[in-house]
C-alpha cells in the first residue's frame, strides 16, 4: 500500500572497435534505412537502454528478411558483429538477454548463417589464454547451449584446460580465491551441460572409443572432477557439484548400464574390486576405489547418485532397488557424524531427495522393496528417528527438510499398502497416538501433525480428542509457536471443511464446522490474554476468513449480541474488542468496506470511538486498523473516518509502549498513503472527463469537495501534532508526533500532492522542532532533525538566530553531562545546511587563516560549512587537549573533550565523503583528525588502562602536579598481566600512608577534589567525572577512527586524486585499536573501541590492497601466539574476563567472509580448545584462562551462527574439566563458559519456572546433536558417582557434580525416545541414582531432577518401586540419612513426572498406583517419629502430598485407596503438629518438616471437603471430616511455618467461594471456612510475623463484614469503630508496603460498611487515602488506593448526596486525577476504572452512549467532564469552580518553587530531567480548562464567592510578574542551556494565562465590571 519509487535501471552501452565499425559503415546506405545503418546507429549510442530499444528494431527487421537477402555480405557482416556483441557483453547485461531471445526466433534461412557467425566468434573466444577471461568464455558457452542448441567437441578440451589452470591458481587473497572457486563451479556446470548435449547430438558409440579425442577429454575431466570431490579445501558447493559430475560422467561412459548401480553401491559401501571395473574408471577415479572416503565425499556421491541416475519406471531393476537402500543406509549413518551446519543442511536436503526417489521407484517396484520401505521397516524407523532428532534443529533449512522427509515417509508407507484402509492402518494409528502424546511446546509436532492430517484426514485426529483445536489455540500465546500452530490449524480446518462438504449438506456442515473452529476462536478473542489474542488475530483469523468468508457474518452476529455487556478491560478484549479485530481483519483482506460496516449497522460510531480509546492497547490498535487498513489503497476516505482519526490522535499520542507507538505510526502512514493515492485517482478522473461529463457540475464538485476535505483534514492533523510538542510533553508524545509528521512530509513530498506540509510551517513551529533537540532521548532528536531536513527548503533563519544556536551548540559540546554533546551534534548538523554559518565560523581567526572561501566556489554549501565547523571544533579541541595535558582534573570539570570529538564525528557522517570537491583541504583535515585522536588518547588512556580505573583520580592540581602525576601513573600500571598469579604486588614503602601520623586536624584525602570550573565557580571533581571524561573520550576516538576507515575513500598511491586516507594511516589506526583493545581495563572503553575496530576489519576484509587485506589474519596469529607464549612481560589483561582480548578476536573473526570455509574461525577454535583443555598440567594457567574467556565470547556472538555449533561439545568438556582446576581463575572462567553454553544449547530462559520444558531438550535430541558428549558425560558421571556414599563415612565432594547434574537436568523424556535410538539413556541411571547419595543437599535435589529424563515413562512405576524397596527398615542398625533423602527425592520427582505426564498408558496407571501405594505404606515409618531425621521425614511427607493431591484431583476411588487415606490420617494424628512440638527451630530440617506436614494436612483437608468424598460411607471419610477444628489448631500454632501455609490455603478457599464458579464447587471450601471469624480476629491482634499478619488482613478483607463485625466485641473487645481505627493505625504505622496496601483496602471496606449503616466517616481515613495517592508512594500503595477509589465511587464520588462534603469529595476526585497521571501503567488503568463505574451510573441517570473502559488520557478528560456535571447536580458550581481553578493554577507551593528556582547546574551527572515522566501538566491544564469554559457560561455563579475569585486573580497576577521576570533572567537559548528551568517556567506561564482567561469569563458570568480581576 506504501508508494514505491521505481528503481532506475542502468545498462552499460556496448562499444565496438574502430576496424569493425569501418567495415559496418561501408555497408550503410545514405538514407540510414538498411540493416547496417540501423546497426551502426545502435552501436554509436552511449546509453545501454537506448541500445536495447534499437536492437529490438533491428531484430524485427532481420526476421523480415527473405531467403535471398540472407546470403548477402551485409547480412553476414551484421550477424558477425551481433556475434561479437553477444560474446563481449557480460552475462547479466540485459542487452545480451534481448539478443538471445531475439536470435532464437530467427527465420530458418538466417539461422544457419547466425550459427556460423557465432561458431567463428566462439572459436576465437576459446583461444584465450588469460585466466581472468575464462569465466566470461564459460558463461558464453553456457548461454550458447541454452539458447542456440550448439554442441562442439573442442569445448571439452578448453574446459579441461581451464579447470586445471583455475585450480592451480593460488593468490592468497580470500576475495580472489572466492572468485576462482565460483569460476571453477561454473566450469563444472558447463561441463555437465556439455556432456548432456554430447549425448543428444552424437548418436551411436563411436565417440566412446578409448582413442577418440572426446573420450580422452572426458576421462581427463572425470579424473579432475574426482580430485575436486576429494579435495576438502574447496568450497562445499564445488565439491557437491563435482559429485554430480562424477556420477554423470560415469553414467554416460559406463557400459553395460545394468551394472552401473552395483558400481555406485560398491563405491558407497567401500567394497570396490578394481579387477571387476573398467580400466578407464580405475585410472580416472583411482582415489575413489582405493582410498578411505571422507564423510563429505560419501554425502556428495549419494547426492550425485540420487540426482543423476534414472529412478523412475524401475529402469535400473533390482540393482537399482538395492542401491536405493544402500544410499539410505549410508546417509543415515552420516547423520550422526556430520555436524557442521552446511553439511547438516546438505544431508537433510539429500535425504529429502532420497524420499522422492523412493516414491519414484515404488511406482513399479518389487514386493521386497515395498516390505523394506513400509512404516514398520528398519529403514523407515531410522528415517523417523532422524526426523524426531532434527525437527527442532536450530537451522530453518534442516527443520523444513525434516518436515518434507516426514511427509514423504507417510506417502511411501501409503504406496506400500495393498489396498488396505489407510485410516485403520496400525502404523498411522501409532504415529497419531505418539504425536498427540507429545507436549505442545515441541515445534516439530505441528508440522508432523499437519502432514498426518493430509494423509489420514482430520476426523481421525479429532476422534482421538475433540479439544485439539482449543489446545492448539491455547499455545498461541507464545510467539515462537504461533506460526506453527496457525499452519496446523489451517491444514486441519481446510481438511475438515472438505470432509464435511462431502458428507453433509451446507446448513448442517457449516454449523458443525463453526462449533469446531470458530467458537473456540471467539472465546479466546473475548477472554484470552493479550499476547494470545494478538497472535491468534495475526496468524489464525485471516486464514480462517480466507477459508470460509461466510463465517464472518456468524462471528459478527455472535459478538454483536454481547458487545455492549462484555466491553473488555485492560487485560481482555471483550466482545467489543473481538468484534473490532474481526472487522479489521475482514476489511484489510477485502471481505468488507467501511461504508458497508456503517450502512449495515455492524458497528456504531460510538462503538468505534469506544474502541479507539479502549483500555486494552490492542483494541485501540484494531479500531485504528479498521479505519486505516483497506484492501484497496485508492479507496476514498469518508468524513466519518476523518473525524474518528482526529478523535484517536487526541487521546493516543502518549503511549508508553514502543510497540503500540510503532503500530500507530505505521497504520497512520498507510492512511496517508491511501489519501495520496486516492487523491491522485480523483485528479485523474477530473482530467479524463469528457465534455458531457463536465456538464455534470455535481460530480465535479463532489471530487473537488473531497480533495478540499483531504486538505482540511491533513491540516487539522498537523495542527494537533504540532500542538503536542508543547513544553513538558512526554517522550512518547513527542516521538509519536514527530514520527507521524515525518511520514506526512515523506508521503506528500511531490509538488503535485494534495497536501504540502511546508505550507503549515511557520517560525514558531520551526522553533518547536529545534527545541526537540534538547530532549534527553536521542530518537526524538533524530526524528526532529530528519523532519527539519525534509522541510529545509522552506526554512529561513536570520544571522542572529544562527549565531545564538551555533554558540549554544559549542557550549553544549563541552558540557559535563554526556547527553548534551549529542544535542550539540544535532544542532551543528542542522546549522551546516544554512549558508550564513560559514561567515560565523570565519570569525574565528584560526579557521579564517586556514580556510579560503573563494579558493573553490564549486564546493557545496554543506561541504564548506562542514569543513569550517570541523576546523572550528578542532582548533578548540587542540587547545583543550593542551590544557588537559597539564591538568586532567581541570578538563574533566570544565571541558570534557569527548563532546568535541562526538560533534566532529556527527558532522562527518552527514557528508558524502566519496564525492568531495575540496579534496586537498580534506586530506589535511583527515591527517589532523588522526593525529588529534592519538594525542587525546595519550592523555586519557592511562586512566582506562589502569588496574582500577573506576576509582582513580590523578591529583594533579597542586604545585608539584607534574611529578605527582608521574608517581601516580607509575603506581597504577596494570597489575593483572601475565605475571598476575605468579608474583605478588606490594606497594613501595615511600608510597604508603602513615596513618599513625594522621590527626583529627589532618583529614584523609577524599575520593573527590575541589577545583575551579567554568566561570570560576568551585566544583567537586569526583572519580566518576574523571572516568566518564576518559572512557567517553576513548569511545569517541574509536568511533571517529572507525568511521574514517569505513567511509573515506582509500588513497592507495600518493598521486591518487580521490583518496582521502592513506594505507599507512589505516595501518596506524589498526595498531592503535590493537593497542587499546589489548590493554584497556575499563569495559566502556574497550567495548566502544571494539565497535570502531569492527568498522576497520570489515573494510580490510573487502579491501583489494594485499598489505591491508592480510592484516586481520596476521593480527590474529600474533595475538594467539602471545596468548600461548605465557610471557610475563606481556601486557595482556589476565583479569576482568580478559578485558578487551575476546572483543579483539571477535572482531577479527567476524570480518572473515561469510561464504568462505571460515578457516580462521576453525583454526582459532581448535587453538583455543587445545589451550582450554591442556593435555599436561602447566604451571602457568594464564593461557587457559584467556582461552576460556575468549571461547565464552565467541559462543555468545550470534554472528558466527551455526559455524560454531560443532565446537559446543568441546566447549562443554573444557568447562566441566576446567571446573576441577585448583586455581580459582580457571574455575571462574569455566563457570562463565558453561553458563554461556547452556544458553546457547537450550536457548535464552524467558520464564521463572525451573521445570519448564521450553528451555530443555529431549535426551535423544541432545545426544544426537552432540554425540561426543555421550561417552564424556557418562565417564565423568561414573567418576563422580564413585565418590558418593563412602562406606567409611568420609565426606568427598567432586567439583564436577554440580555441572553434570545441571546439564543432565535440562533433558526431558519423550514418547519418541528409545524406539530406534542407538544412544541408550539406561547407562546413566545407576550413576545418577548414586549421585543422589551426595552429602550436599543441593546435589541430591539436582540428582532427583536429572533422573527423570533417563527413565522411560512406562518404567517409572517399576523404578519407583525399586527405590522404595531400597529404603531401609526401621530395624536397620545403621541408616545413612543422606542416601535415604536422595532416594526419596528421586521418588518424589519421578512420581510427579509420572502423574503429570500425558504419555502414560491409562490402563496401567491404576495397577501402577496400587503397587506404588503398597510400597509407600511399607516404608511409612520414615514419615513418623520412629525416623529421627526431620529432613527425610519431610521428604517422605512430600511424596505423600504428591499422591494425595493427585488422588484428590482425579477423584479416584477404591478399597485399596481407603487404606492409603487411613495411613495418612495416622501419620497426621501422630505427628508433632497435632500432639505438640518439642523441637527447637534450629534443629536441621525442622522448618522443612513443619512446612511438609502442613502441606499434607492442607491436601487431606481439600480432599475431605470434596462432596463426593465426604458423602462416601467409609470410616476414613468420617475420621477426616473434622476439618474446622484442625484448621483452627494449625492457625493457633506457635510456628509461622505452620500458620503461613495454612493462611494461604484459607485465603485461596475464600477466593474460590467469592468467585463465579459453580455452587457445587463452592460447597467444598465453604464447609472448611465455617466459624473462623473469631480465630482470625484474635490472630490479627496477636500476629507478629509480617507475612502471616498480611495474610490475616487479606482474609478479613475477603470475608463478609456482616459476619465479622458482630464478633469483634466478644473476641477482641473492640466495637466496629475501634476496629476501624486499629486498621487505619496499621496504615500509618507499618513499614511493610504490602501490609499497608491490604490494611488500606480493609479500612476502606469498613468505612463503606459503616456509612451504609448510618455511621459517619472518619476524616483520618480521608487523609490516609489522599496521602496514599501521592507520587512519592510505592506503586503497590497507589494501586491499592486506586482499587479503594473504585469501590467507593458509587457511595462517595458520584452520589447525589455529598456524604463527605464538597471539599473532601473534591479531594477524592483529585486523587483520581493524580492516579490517572501516574508513571505506572497498571495504576493508571486501575484508576480509569473509577470512570467506568461513574459512567455506568451516569448512563443509568441520563441514558445514551457512555464511554466506560477507556485509557488514562481519555479517562482524565472524562473525569473533568463528570466532575463539572456533578457540580451542577450538587448545586455547588461556584465553590467547585474555585477549587478547580486552584487545581489549574497549581498548589500554593508552586509560587515558593518559582521564587527559589536557581539557575545552577544539576550535580547529578546523568540526570535526565522531568521529561521522563508520563504525566503532562499542560495536557491536564488544557483538558480541565476546556470543561471550565463549557461549565461557566452554562451555570449561574454566586456573587458571595466574589472575594475568593478576587483573591485568586491577584495570586495569578503576582505569579505572572514573577514568571516574566524569571524568564528574562534566563541566558540566551535557555531551551538548551537551562532546559529544566525553561520548561518549568513555560508550563507555569501557560497555566497562569489559562487561569486568567477563565477568570475573565467568570467576570462576565457574575455580571461584574470589566477588568475587575486584573
Amino acid at each position: 500500500m506504501v508508494l514505491k519509487k521505481k528503481k532506475e535501471i542502468q545498462v552499460d552501452a556496448f562499444v565496438l572497435e574502430c576496424q569493425e565499425l569501418e567495415t559496418l559503415r561501408s555497408f550503410a546506405d545514405a538514407e540510414d534505412q538498411n540493416l547496417a545503418s540501423l546497426l551502426l546507429h545502435c552501436l554509436q549510442l552511449s546509453d545501454g537502454i537506448h541500445q536495447i530499444y534499437s536492437m529490438k528494431q533491428i531484430m524485427t527487421l532481420l526476421k523480415k528478411m527473405d531467403r535471398n537477402s540472407a546470403c548477402s555480405p551485409m547480412i553476414k557482416c551484421c550477424l558477425d558483429i551481433i556475434g561479437v556483441m553477444y560474446f563481449s557483453l557480460g552475462a547479466k547485461n540485459p542487452l545480451k538477454k534481448v539478443l538471445a531471445s531475439s536470435l532464437n526466433g530467427l527465420p530458418e534461412q538466417l539461422t544457419t548463417e547466425a550459427v556460423c557467425s557465432f561458431v567463428r566468434c566462439l572459436k576465437e573466444e576459446l583461444k584465450t589464454t588469460d585466466l581472468c577471461l575464462y569465466r566470461k568464455v564459460m558463461d558464453n558457452l553456457a548461454s550458447c547451449m541454452e539458447n542456440f542448441s550448439i554442441g562442439m567437441i573442442t569445448f571439452l578440451q578448453f574446459l579441461q584446460k581451464s579447470v586445471l589452470e583455475i585450480q592451480e591458481e593460488n593468490s592468497g587473497n580470500s576475495i580472489v580465491e572466492t572468485r576462482l572457486m565460483h569460476d571453477l563451479l561454473m566450469a563444472i556446470k558447463v561441463s555437465m551441460m556439455l556432456l548432456q548435449k554430447v549425448q543428444e547430438n552424437f548418436q551411436g558409440s563411436l565417440w566412446k572409443k578409448p582413442g577418440s579425442l572426446v573420450w580422452q577429454s572426458m576421462c581427463g575431466l572425470l579424473k579432475t572432477f574426482t580430485n575436486f570431490l576429494m579435495n576438502e579445501g574447496l568450497l562445499p558447493t564445488v565439491q557437491t557439484t563435482s559429485g554430480l559430475a562424477v556420477i554423470l560422467f560415469t553414467k554416460t561412459m559406463f557400459d553395460p548400464v545394468e551394472k552401473l548401480p552395483c558400481l555406485v553401491s560398491d563405491l558407497l559401501l567401500r567394497s570396490v574390486k578394481c579387477a571387476s571395473v573398467p580400466e578407464w574408471f580405475v585410472s580416472s577415479c583411482d582415489c575413489l576405489c582405493t582410498e578411505e572416503l571422507s564423510d563429505s565425499v560419501l554425502l556428495f556421491l549419494c547426492h550425485g547418485a540420487l540426482a543423476m541416475l534414472e529412478w523412475k519406471n524401475g529402469s535400473m531393476g533390482e540393482n537399482g532397488e538395492k542401491l536405493l537402500l544402500d544410499i539410505a543406509l549410508v546417509l543415515l549413518s552420516l547423520a550422526s557424524r556430520l555436524k557442521e551446519s552446511n553439511m547438516a543442511v546438505s544431508l537433510s536436503r539429500i535425504l529429502a531427495i532420497w524420499t522422492n526417489s523412493a516414491l519414484d521407484v515404488l511406482e513399479s517396484s518389487s514386493q521386497n522393496l515395498k516390505s523394506s520401505l513400509n512404516g514398520n521397516s528398519n529403514t523407515t524407523g531410522k528415517l523417523l528417528e532422524y526426523v524426531y532428532t532434527h525437527w527442532e534443529h536450530p537451522l530453518d533449512a534442516v527443520r523444513h527438510q525434516a518436515k518434507l522427509i516426514f511427509k514423504n515417509i507417510l506417502r511411501i508407507h501409503q504406496a506400500t499398502l495393498k489396498g488396505s484402509v489407510v485410516k485403520s492402518d496400525p502404523f498411522f494409528s501409532m504415529l497419531t497416538e505418539s504425536l498427540l502424546s507429545l507436549e505442545w511446546h515441541v515445534k516439530g509436532k505441528y508440522a508432523s501433525l499437519g502432514c498426518l492430517v493430509e494423509s489420514v484426514g482430520v476426523e481421525n485426529i479429532l476422534t482421538v480428542d475433540r479439544t485439539i483445536p482449543a489446545q492448539i489455540l491455547d499455545v498461541m500465546g507464545d510467539q515462537s509457536l504461533a506460526p506453527y500452530a496457525s499452519d496446523l490449524l489451517e491444514t486441519m480446518f481446510i481438511n475438515h471443511k472438505s470432509h464435511l462438504i462431502s458428507a453433509f449438506q451446507k446448513n448442517i456442515w457449516i454449523n458443525h464446522w463453526h462449533d469446531t473452529w470458530v467458537s473456540p476462536l471467539l472465546l479466546i478473542l473475548c477472554e484470552g490474554n493479550p499476547d494470545q489474542t494478538t497472535y491468534v488475530i495475526d496468524y489464525y483469523l485471516p486464514k480462517l476468513l480466507k477459508c470460509s468468508p461466510d463465517s464472518l457474518s456468524y462471528m459478527i452476529k455472535i459478538l454483536q449480541a454481547s458487545a455492549d455487556a462484555n466491553i473488555g478491560s485492560c487485560n481482555t478484549r471483550g466482545a467489543l474488542g473481538a468484534l473490532m479485530a474481526c472487522l479489521r481483519t475482514a476489511r484489510a483482506h477485502g471481505h468488507l468496506q467501511f461504508r458497508e460496516i456503517m450502512r449495515d449497522g455492524l458497528l456504531s460510531i460510538g462503538c468505534v470511538k469506544q474502541g479507539l480509546v479502549h483500555q486494552h492497547n490492542q483494541v485501540r490498535i484494531d479500531a485504528l486498523g479498521l479505519l486505516c487498513e483497506t484492501h484497496r489503497s485508492t479507496e476514498i476516505l469518508t468524513m466519518e473516518e476523518m473525524q474518528l482519526i482526529q478523535f484517536f490522535i487526541t487521546y493516543n499520542l502518549n503511549s508508553q509502549s514502543p510497540a503500540v507507538r510503532q503500530q500507530i505510526c505505521s497504520l497512520l502512514k498507510k492512511l496517508f498513503c491511501r489519501i495520496q493515492e486516492s487523491s491522485q485517482v480523483l485528479y485523474k478522473l477530473e482530467q479524463s472527463k469528457t465534455k458531457q461529463e463536465l456538464i455534470k457540475e455535481s460530480a465535479k464538485w463532489g471530487h473537488f469537495a473531497t480533495l478540499q476535505q483531504y486538505k482540511d483534514f491533513m491540516s487539522s492533523i498537523c495542527d494537533k501534532l504540532f500542538e503536542a510538542l508543547f513544553p513538558g510533553s512526554s517522550h512518547p508524545t513527542r516521538f509519536s508526533s514527530l514520527t507521524i509528521l515525518g511520514s506526512i512530509a515523506e508521503i506528500f513530498s511531490a509538488a503535485e500532492a494534495v497536501f504540502q506540509l511546508a505550507q503549515e510551517i511557520d517560525p514558531t513551529r520551526v522553533q518547536m522542532l529545534i527545541q526537540c533537540f534538547a530532549s534527553t532521548f536521542e530518537e526524538v532528536k533524530v526524528l526532529a532533525f530528519e523532519l527539519l531536513m525534509k522541510l529545509h527548503d522552506s526554512l529561513q533563519h536570520d544571522s542572529e538566530n544562527l549565531h545564538l544556536l551555533f554558540q549554544a551548540a559549542l557550549d553544549l559540546s563541552i558540557s559535563t553531562k554526556p547527553y548534551d554533546c549529542v544535542t550539540a551534534s544535532y544542532l551543528l548538523n542542522f546549522l551546516i545546511h544554512h549558508k550564513g554559518l560559514l561567515n560565523i565560523c570565519l570569525k574565528n581567526q584560526q579557521v579564517a587563516h586556514t580556510f579560503q572561501i573563494d579558493e573553490d566556489m564549486s564546493a557545496s554549501t554543506v561541504e564548506k560549512n562542514t569543513l569550517a565547523v570541523i576546523k572550528y571544533l578542532l582548533s578548540n579541541l587542540e587547545r583543550e587537549i593542551f590544557q588537559a595535558e597539564k591538568s586532567l582534573l581541570q578538563a574533566a570539570a570544565s571541558f570534557p573533550m569527548y563532546g568535541r570529538v562526538h560533534c566532529i564525528t556527527g558532522t562527518l557522517q552527514q557528508l558524502p565523503l566519496n564525492n568531495l570537491t575540496l579534496v586537498t583541504e580534506w586530506r589535511q583535515m583527515v591527517t589532523k583528525l588522526i593525529l588529534m585522536s592519538y594525542r587525546l588518547s595519550s592523555v586519557v588512556s592511562p586512566i582506562v588502562q589502569s588496574s582500577s580505573p573506576e576509582g582513580l583520580i590523578p591529583m594533579d592540581n597542586d604545585s608539584e602536579s607534574a611529578g605527582r602525576l608521574q608517581m601516580i601513573l607509575h603506581e597504577i600500571q596494570p597489575r593483572d598481566t601475565n605475571d598476575y598469579f605468579t608474583q605478588a604486588k606490594i606497594l613501595k614503602e615511600h608510597h604508603r600512608v602513615d596513618f599513625a601520623k594522621l590527626t583529627d586536624d589532618e583529614p584523609v584525602e577524599n575520593v573527590c577534589t575541589e577545583i575551579r570550573g567554568k566561570e570560576g565557580q568551585t566544583c567537586d571533581v569526583t572519580a566518576q567525572m574523571v572516568l566518564v571524561c576518559c572512557w567517553r573520550s576513548m569511545k569517541e576516538i574509536s568511533l571517529l577512527l572507525g568511521m574514517l576507515c569505513k567511509l573515506l575513500p582509500l588513497q592507495t598511491v600518493s598521486e591518487s586524486s580521490d583518496g582521502l586516507i592513506t594505507v599507512e594511516q589505516v595501518k596506524g589506526i589498526g595498531d592503535y585499536f590493537k593497542h587499546h583493545l589489548l590493554q584497556s581495563r575499563h569495559r566502556g572503553a574497550f567495548e566502544l573501541a571494539y565497535t570502531g575496530f569492527v568498522m576497520l576489519t570489515e573494510i580490510l576484509s573487502r579491501c583489494t590492497n594485499e598489505s591491508l587485506h592480510t592484516l586481520p589474519q596476521q593480527w590474529l596469529y600474533n595475538v594467539l601466539e602471545e596468548i600461548k607464549s605465557c610471557d610475563p612481560s606481556s601486557k595482556l589483561c589476565a583479569t576482568r574476563r580478559s578485558a578487551g582480548i575476546p572483543f579483539y578476536i571477535q572482531a577479527l573473526l567476524a570480518s572473515e567472509p561469510k561464504k568462505s570455509k571460515t578457516n580462521l574461525l576453525k583454526m582459532t577454535m581448535n587453538e583455543l580448545i587445545s589451550l582450554a583443555v591442556p593435555v599436561n598440567e602447566s604451571p602457568n594457567i594464564i593461557p587457559q584462562v584467556h582461552a576460556l574467556n575468549i571461547l565464552r565470547a565467541l559462543f555468545r556472538d550470534t554472528r558466527f551462527g551455526e559455524n560454531i555449533i560443532p565446537y559446543i561439545a568441546d566447549g562443554i568438556q573444557a568447562a566441566i574439566l576446567g571446573f576441577t582446576s585448583p586455581v580459582w581463575a580457571v574455575r571462574n572462567s569455566s563457570t562463565l563458559l558453561f553458563s554461556t553454553l547452556i544458553t546457547r544449547i537450550f536457548g535464552v530462559k524467558r520464564g521463572k519456572d525451573e521445570n519448564s520444558k521450553k528451555n530443555r531438550m529431549t535426551g535423544r535430541e541432545f545426544f544426537s546433536r552432540f554425540p561426543t558428549l555421550y561417552p564424556f558425560l557418562l565417564q565423568q558421571l561414573e567418576v563422580v558417582a564413585r565418590t558418593m556414599g563412602s562406606e567409611t563415612g568420609e565426606l568427598k565432594l567432586h567439583p564436577s557434580l554440580f555441572l553434570l547434574l545441571l546439564i543432565l537436568g535440562k533433558l526431558y523424556p519423550s514418547p519418541m525416545d528409545g524406539t530406534y535410538s542407538a544412544l541408550s539413556m539406561a547407562p546413566f541411571v545407576p550413576f545418577i541414582m548414586r549421585c543422589g547419595h551426595s552429602p550436599v543437599y543441593r546435589s541430591r535435589e539436582m540428582a532427583g531432577r536429572a533422573l527423570v529424563p533417563f527413565v522411560m515413562i512406562n518404567q517409572i512405576p517399576h523404578t519407583v518401586q525399586s527405590l522404595l524397596a531400597g529404603l531401609p527398615e526401621c530395624t536397620n542398625p545403621c541408616i545413612r540419612q543422606n542416601s535415604v533423602h536422595g532416594m526419596l527425592l528421586q521418588v518424589f520427582h519421578l512420581l510427579g513426572s509420572y502423574l503429570e505426564s500425558k504419555h502414560r498408558v491409562n490402563s496401567d496407571l491404576q495397577q501402577g498406583l496400587v503397587d506404588i501405594i503398597t510400597g509407600i505404606k511399607a516404608k511409612v515409618w520414615l514419615a513418623k517419629r520412629q525416623n529421627p531425621c526431620l529432613v527425610t521425614r519431610a521428604a517422605y511427607l512430600d511424596v505423600l502430598v504428591v499422591l494425595s493431591d493427585y488422588l484428590g484431583k482425579s477423584r479416584r476411588k477404591g478399597i485399596e485407596l481407603f487404606g492409603f487415606w487411613e495411613e495418612i490420617s495416622k501419620v497426621i494424628s501422630a505427628s508433632e503438629l497435632m500432639t505438640g512440638i518439642h523441637y527447637f527451630s534450629a534443629l536441621p530440617g525442622f522448618t522443612q518438616y513443619l512446612h511438609s506436614i502442613t502441606k499434607l494436612v492442607i491436601s487431606v483437608l481439600s480432599v475431605a471437603a470434596d462432596p463426593d468424598f465426604s458423602n462416601s460411607s467409609s470410616p476414613v471419610a468420617e475420621q477426616m471430616m473434622n476439618s474446622s477444628s484442625t484448621i483452627v489448631h494449625l492457625l493457633q500454632s506457635d510456628f509461622h511455618e505452620v500458620r503461613l501455609p495454612m493462611l494461604e490455603a484459607v485465603l485461596l478457599w475464600w477466593k474460590q467461594v467469592n468467585s463465579k464458579q459453580a455452587t457445587k464447587e463452592k460447597m467444598g471450601p465453604l464447609s472448611l471456612l465455617s466459624d473462623l471469624e473469631v480465630t482470625l480476629l484474635r490472630m490479627a491482634m496477636k500476629e507478629k510475623h509480617p507475612e502471616c499478619f498480611c495474610k490475616v488482613l487479606e482474609i478479613l478483607h475477603c470475608m463478609d463484614l456482616r459476619k465479622v463485625l458482630p464478633r469483634t466485641e466478644d473476641s477482641i473487645k473492640m466495637n466496629p469503630k475501634e476496629f476501624l481505627n486499629w486498621a487505619m493505625n496499621i496504615i500509618s504505622a507499618s513499614d511493610s508496603i504490602k501490609i499497608r496496601s491490604v490494611a488500606l483496602k480493609l479500612a476502606s471496606k469498613l468505612v463503606t460498611h459503616l456509612v451504609q449503616n448510618c455511621q459517619e466517616v472518619r476524616r483520618f481515613w480521608i487523609q490516609l487515602v489522599t496521602s496514599c495517592c501521592g507520587d512519592e508512594e510505592q506503586t503497590a500503595i497507589r494501586l491499592a488506593a486506586a482499587e479503594v477509589l473504585i469501590n467507593i465511587t458509587p457511595l462517595f464520588l458520584t452520589n447525589q448526596k455529598l456524604i463527605l462534603g464538597l471539599s473532601s469529595t473534591l479531594a477524592m476526585w483529585k486523587c483520581v486525577v493524580l492516579l490517572l497521571q501516574s508513571e505506572e501503567l497498571i495504576v493508571r488503568d486501575t484508576a480509569a476504572d473509577v470512570i467506568r463505574v461513574a459512567q455506568s451510573q451516569m448512563k443509568q441517570c441520563s441514558g445514551g452512549f457512555a464511554f466506560r473502559v477507556v485509557n488514562a488520557s481519555m479517562a482524565l478528560d472524562l473525569a473533568f467532564g463528570i466532575l463539572c456535571e456533578l457540580l451542577q447536580q450538587w448545586n455547588q458550581t461556584s465553590a467547585g469552580v474555585l477549587v478547580l481553578l486552584e487545581w489549574l493554577l497549581g498548589e500554593d507551593e508552586q509560587k515558593k518553587d518559582l521564587e527559589t528556582t536557581t539557575l545552577m547546574e544539576d550535580d547529578n551527572l546523568f540526570n535526565k530531567g522531568e521529561v521522563n515522566f508520563w504525566a503532562e501538566t499542560l495536557t491536564n491544564v488544557r483538558q480541565l480548562s476546556k470543561h471550565l469554559f463549557l461549565l461557566i457560561p452554562a451555570t449561574r455563579l454566586n456573587l458571595p464567592d466574589q472575594v475568593e475569585f478576587l483573591r485568586l486573580a491577584r495570586r495569578a497576577s503576582d505569579q505572572t510578574k514573577l514568571v516574566t521576570q524569571l524568564l528574562k533572567e534566563l541566558p540566551p537559548t535557555p531551551e538548551f542551556s537551562k532546559t529544566v528551568e525553561f520548561t518549568r517556567l513555560a508550563i507555569q506561564n501557560e497555566r497562569i494565562a489559562t487561569c486568567l482567561k477563565i477568570l475573565t469569563l467568570v467576570e462576565f458570568s457574575l455580571g461584574l465590571g470589566r477588568d475587575i480581576f486584573v
